[in-house]
């Protein structure tokens, strides 16, 4: 049998109690980790994680390299490695530049150099804050993964397509240590209404088709019409047709929805390319909780 997946958990602003005592659950439930998104502060729930839990594995997925000096993130990554030692994975990514520019003084630059430059920072800052945890790169394309099998020690996917990262899986065999990690985040909707629970992962997903490199990594997993459907869309400026341009096959290539049993042979599905499933819950009845509750349901 699979071992449970992670669990994607973001903190809003009026329900932070209420997701550290849903993070203690998703632990007695025995799921295999928490992954905290750049939604919020990630390394102030990941450090709240730290005191609420007592075994499960936690990692930023992402923290953005953007929004805080290596420096900073290095304090925090150490103090967390040493005070749960082997349950915390530092997982780092460039973001995207719509979300870049709402950082005061962010100034990105070129992804790869930024990127290996900071983790040189990281390393470097280990003299004065202690040991690092492992970290992890979000790899979309080629390039990137190649930087995380040279620098880092596992790459995180996010909405990518399963045909495409079992290639890219493939690739890292050849390049990486026996430890290199690999992670994907997978928006994930429990419905036995199988169209209404599509609806919902295509919402998601409408957000994530607007920016140009998730949109070229689907591209190079061979969805070249669709990605050509959804441009021509964002150029007529009619956002609002974005869902109805996204084929089936896309959709169900990249987020899990259905049935109980859709879900769970969708997770094990990433589970046996050697690739760990992330579930980013969302409901058709509400929102994060509801959703994670469901999740609990399916695996009870």
């Amino acid at each position: 049998m699979s071992p449970l997946p992670y669990v994607s958990l973001v903190s809003t602003a009026g329900k932070r109690s209420a997701t550290l005592e849903l993070a203690s659950e998703i632990e007695r439930r025995g799921f295999s980790g928490i992954a905290v998104p750049s939604l919020g502060d990630t390394l102030a729930l990941c450090t709240s994680l730290a005191h609420v839990t007592s075994s499960i594995q936690f990692l930023t997925a992402i923290q953005p390299i953007y929004r805080a000096s290596a420096n900073e993130v290095a304090s925090t990554a150490s103090y967390l490695h040493e005070v749960t030692p082997g349950r915390f994975r530092l997982g780092l990514g460039v973001s995207h530049q719509a979300m870049n520019k709402r950082v005061q003084g962010a100034a990105p630059g070129r992804p790869l150099s930024d990127m290996r430059a900071y983790v040189e920072a990281l390393a470097a800052s280990q003299r004065f804050t202690g040991p690092l945890p492992p970290v992890l790169l979000a790899s979309l394309r080629d390039r990137m993964l190649d930087l995380a099998t040279e620098v880092a020690q596992g790459a995180l996917w996010a909405n990518c397509s399963r045909s495409a990262v079992a290639q890219q899986r493939n690739r890292v065999e050849g390049a990486a240590r026996d430890d290199f990690w690999c992670a994907n985040m997978i928006p994930c909707v429990i419905d036995d209404d199988r169209a209404a629970a599509a609806a919902i992962n295509r919402r998601t997903m409408t957000t994530y088709v607007t920016f140009p490199n998730y949109r070229n990594a689907w591209r190079s997993a061979g969805y070249v019409e669709e990605m050509d459907a959804i441009e021509a869309v964002l150029a007529s400026g009619d956002r609002d047709r974005l869902p109805h341009v996204m084929s089936d096959v896309w959709l169900a290539d990249c987020t899990l929805f259905g049935t109980v049993d859709d879900v769970r042979q969708g997770l094990e599905a990433w589970q046996s390319i050697g690739v760990t499933p992330i579930a980013v819950m969302s409901s058709t009845s509400g929102g994060q909780h509801r959703a994670i509750r469901e999740l609990f349901d399916a695996y009870a």
